[in-house]
């Protein structure tokens, strides 16, 4: 299959999630292990557990009390959520009060396998520690588990299974039926991956050459190799997505993996897949798999045992081939975490590598500039106003006055820019250099001044053989103009992590970039020594991005934009005239201890890339003219790099997240253990952060009321489409969104998602990257209207109500009529190109670049990710993201509409593309709202696409898509294409592109 071979190349999507592989403490009878298996792999450790697990009760008795299991208990600090007592943890639910160990495993094969007369070799003293969801705590109190001796090796709706010698535990509680999709699971799966027997040598034809040259060896003396077989590992499948994955174990058809997983997961699934694979040079050999109904986890079902692994035939593959593994699932309603928002203590999102820090400052931009007088101000609680800050101008000026460091990091950087062009304000000093003149000057006084910057494989200047590169990244332009200059810049390759395998390393190095947008330097503080301020966000420091919510077409080409003209829409030339690509932006500065976060990680990806000069950074520790934190600080943050105080109404919570693999970062653990203890994720071998995936899950699994998204790309849950659920964009956000809505509906309670996109993904409409950019978009639409027109069917709304009530998309555009003074362009396109027909219809999309969801206005998160696997996966392109809050401005604390900065920031937001503010924009999950904002995005839309030629006011429109009310998605009558520029609106998939660049 054509869908197949473009599914090889791919990472799984959701799945690297948290492993815990803790050494085991044995009891002292020292059981035997199952036949095998070496049973020195079953020694007794003695080592403790150096990680700990934040949402598992921590008192000395330790906190499991029910049927046969141990008693457990798991160091750590204090859980926020849970009581610690002395006499061990109170709470209410679903699951028992301890971190599922897996009892002991019955025979399947008689006396083949360890049963009641054969311990487990997880005997009592066995204490498997886990790592929570990242996304939140475990609640318990499920009915206590059966004595072990009566765990049943069939499936059962009654409460107690029937006791049987043998089998394996596979124990239910009142499954529902499955639907025609299978059964819902939405909340955290938790498996265990404990071991393995038996497995086929996949590597036989190796193993027969080891055979033949160890004889030649012990003839010449040089002894033998090891023993070549199977190099296994094993992953959980839900449907077409790949959730987990095992690390690889060398050569052993016996593992022991001892592996533990907290998986979020929205998925319609019948089965609950593990398959065994073996890893080889070009990718992986199927080994076998044990699928399990779904249904068996539902209602604190559990399932644990030894499994025969089956063949594609349903065969064993294998005499006594065996996986022995526990699978349990919690729903997200039975979770505290998602109940109410934001809250009112500060966590942020649990079990990432930087913790929610708190005394911080976050200013929030909209656009590189804004013009004076351009937007309203708006009215805020107490009295207060949001007032838009200016990006490029507020940028200019932290780095002209910075006296330690400027260090930056991007995608692209282009040394030709100019940051200020707004003759109207007064003069900023530097303002009239480039960015390549003001980091020279900056390097000159004695600044220390690093850039790293992504390098494009694909540009060159080398001797006679010089290319800009498909991606027009400027980076060799830039290096080359810094060379032999005080300024360090530094050429990243995105390389992939050493222990992956070499196709996997030459897929990663093709396809992916380091897509970080940073820019770190030293200011003056309240008081005393300087300190750190970071800028993240969208916006590159290089050429096209300057613009302002006017975003015009042809009026600032002689003026703001003369030697910034930028649209790559069609192979544009500046001299044959307008219109230019408008670029909309969210883009922030983040003061306070998390803006040493972000310096933690230029730090690491510095000592990756430029290993020869690692010894350039700062050390921050030996400066007495510049703040650090303190080794000894608290999570929450270094008191003495607060910024704001607790007591403060404007003062932040932020919280730093990313998408990067150890392949990209020096300083990332290398062992499974020590991954759990940074809160990092295990994936074949690869330490791998994904906290942003896990920032917007938390965000809107926690929603109460609406999401709005603007974002450059749009597409994923690839697993539920409509057509080619094997694209490999896994990741939940679609899903998660979609799902939040029909609960909602099924409460009876008002939610609207709103999300802003541009009206084609950057390049040539038609080509065939961003045509399989927007099939794959448009099968993103289509799951999730689908899903909601169903819900809508099940709750007998669906002729009350239509899925546009609920959730929309939008995009930007713009046109501007001939003006008086606008100079004809000295070479004209031909008129027949989309060029010249964009010429003569005065229109042109404003390309949405932001990268950010805001929730329930009091939380908003923004970055360089986009909403696609290779901004989500963690180990595909780089990213960088904060997620921040008013503690004084949310929901429970104000316990009405909060009307903080993230208020003010969306409704400043909605100003600019709507030209207004209407009362009715304060409710945005109002469907008064809602319909608003349709109505005037819908006559947006006649404006842009009509035969006569006006000046559009607002710029949000409907995207060109028909939604009807049974929730089918359609092309708008008369329009399959784009205006002027042509290519389909729904896309076509690509069978010669692989996913893995365009999902």
């Amino acid at each position: 299959m054509a869908g197949d071979a473009k599914r090889n190349g791919g990472l799984f999507g959701v799945g690297k999630w948290f492993t815990s592989t803790k050494p085991v403490a044995l009891d002292s009878t020292n059981p035997s292990p199952p036949p095998g298996v070496n049973s020195s792999l079953h020694s007794p450790n003695p080592s403790s557990h150096a990680g700990y697990n934040p949402y598992v009760s921590h008192s000395p008795e330790g906190s499991f009390k029910a049927g046969a299991a141990p008693n457990l208990s798991s160091p750590g600090p204090n859980n926020p959520y849970l009581s610690h007592s002395p006499g061990g943890s109170v709470r209410s639910g679903r699951y028992p009060d301890q971190p599922y160990a897996p009892p002991q495993p019955v025979s399947y094969i008689p006396s083949a396998q360890p049963g009641p007369s054969n311990p487990s070799p997880y005997g009592p003293g066995h204490s498997f520690h886990q790592v929570a969801d990242p996304t939140g705590p475990y609640t318990t109190g499920q009915p206590p588990y059966p004595p072990q001796d009566q765990w049943s090796g069939r499936i059962t709706d009654e409460p107690e299974p029937d006791p049987v010698p043998s089998g394996n535990a596979i124990q239910i509680y009142s499954a529902p039926p499955a639907s025609h999709s299978g059964y819902l699971l939405h909340g955290t799966l938790e498996v265990g991956i404990f071991q393995a027997v038996n497995l086929p040598n996949m590597d036989m034809f190796s193993e027969k050459v080891r055979q033949y040259t160890s004889k030649l060896k012990e003839a010449t003396g040089m002894g033998a190799p090891t023993t070549i077989t199977s190099d296994p590992y094993t992953t959980v499948v839900l449907g077409d997505a790949r959730v987990a994955r095992t690390r690889v174990i060398s050569n052993n058809v016996n593992p022991v993996w001892k592996e533990h997983f907290q998986i979020p997961v929205a998925h319609h699934v019948r089965d609950i897949v593990l398959e065994v694979k073996d890893q080889d040079v070009m990718g992986s050999q199927f080994i076998g798999k044990v699928s399990i109904s779904a249904g068996s986890v539902l209602n604190g079902g559990v399932v644990d045992g030894w499994f025969p692994l089956l063949n594609s035939q349903g065969n064993p593959c294998k005499a006594g081939a065996q996986l022995q593994f526990s699978a349990r699932y919690m729903p997200v309603e039975q979770n505290p975490i998602y109940t109410q928002g934001v809250g009112i203590d500060a966590h942020g999102v649990p079990n990432t590598y930087f913790p929610l820090r708190m005394g911080c400052r976050l200013t929030l931009y909209q656009d590189a500039h804004i013009y004076d007088d351009t937007l309203p101000s708006i009215p805020l609680d107490g009295g207060k106003s949001f007032v838009q800050a200016r990006c490029w101008e507020e940028m200019c000026t932290a780095i002209n006055d910075a006296k330690v460091l400027v260090y930056i990091a991007g995608w692209s950087v282009f040394d030709k820019i100019t940051l200020v062009r707004d003759l109207n304000r007064p003069v900023v000093e530097g303002g009239n250099l480039t960015l390549g003149e003001l980091l020279k000057k900056k390097a000159s006084q004695g600044v220390r001044v690093l850039l790293l910057v992504w390098d494009d494989k694909t540009s060159h200047d080398i001797l006679f053989v010089k290319t800009a590169g498909v991606m027009n990244t400027h980076d060799e332009e830039t290096k080359k103009f810094f060379k032999n200059s005080g300024v360090r810049c530094v050429l990243a390759p995105r390389y992939g992590a050493n222990k992956t395998t070499w196709f996997r390393q030459k897929v990663v190095g093709t396809l992916y970039s380091h897509h970080q947008k940073i820019t770190i330097v030293d200011t003056v503080g309240p008081s005393g020594p300087r300190r750190l301020t970071s800028f993240i966000g969208g916006l590159d420091l290089t050429g096209g991005r300057w613009d302002t919510p006017s975003h015009t077409l042809f009026a600032s080409l002689q003026k703001e934009h003369k030697n910034d003209f930028r649209n790559k829409s069609w192979e544009y030339k500046p001299e044959s005239g307008g219109p230019r690509e408008p670029w909309h932006d969210w883009h922030c500065r983040i003061e306070g201890h998390a803006a040493y976060d972000v310096l933690k990680n230029f730090e690491q990806r510095w000592m990756k890339a430029a290993k020869r000069h690692d010894d350039e950074l700062i050390d921050i520790d030996r400066r007495d003219d510049l703040l650090g934190p303190s080794n000894r600080a608290p999570p929450s943050g270094d008191r003495s790099l607060f910024v704001s105080d607790d007591n403060d109404p404007e003062t932040w919570h932020v919280q730093v997240f990313r998408s990067i693999d150890s392949g990209s970062v020096k300083g990332f653990p290398t062992t499974v253990d020590e991954v759990q203890k940074e809160n990092l994720v295990w994936g074949k071998s690869v330490a791998i952060d994904i906290s942003i995936q896990m920032a917007y899950i938390k965000a809107i699994r926690s929603a109460q009321h609406f999401v709005y998204i603007e974002n450059q790309y749009f597409l994923g849950s690839s697993y539920n489409w409509p057509k080619y659920t094997t694209a490999g964009a896994n990741h939940l956000i679609p899903m998660e969104l979609t799902l939040k809505i029909c609960s909602k509906i099924r409460e009876g309670k008002r939610f609207a998602v709103y999300v802003v996109i541009p009206m084609w993904p950057e390049g040539i409409a038609d080509s065939a990257p961003v045509q399989e950019i927007l099939y794959f978009q448009s099968q993103t639409m289509k799951m999730m209207y689908a899903k909601i027109a169903d819900t809508l069917r099940e709750t007998g709304l669906i002729s009350q109500a239509k899925p546009t009530d609920y959730l929309n998309f939008y995009c930007l555009g713009n046109r501007e009529t001939l003006k008086p003074d606008e100079p004809a362009p000295l070479n004209p396109p031909e008129k027949s190109t989309p060029h010249g027909r964009s010429q003569a219809s005065r229109r042109m999309m404003i390309y949405v670049h932001a990268k950010g969801m805001i929730v329930d206005d009091e939380l908003v998160i923004m970055g360089s990710a986009n909403i696609n696997q290779r901004s989500m996966d963690g180990s595909r392109d780089t990213e960088i993201a904060m997620g921040g809050y008013q503690p004084q401005y949310t929901w429970a604390c104000k316990r009405r509409h909060p009307r903080g900065q993230v208020f003010g920031y969306r409704m400043s937001l909605w100003a600019e593309h709507l030209a207004c503010l209407e009362p009715v924009f304060e409710q945005p999950q109002s469907l008064e709202c809602v319909q608003r904002i349709n109505y005037m995005a819908d006559r947006n839309w006649e404006q842009y696409a009509a035969p006569e030629i006006t000046d559009m006011r607002g710029h949000l429109i409907r995207y060109p898509l028909k939604v009807e009310d049974d929730g089918t998605v359609t092309n708008l009558p008369g329009f399959q294409t784009f205006p002027d520029v042509g290519g389909k609106i729904m896309g076509s998939n690509q069978q010669s592109i692989p996913d893995d660049l365009t999902a």
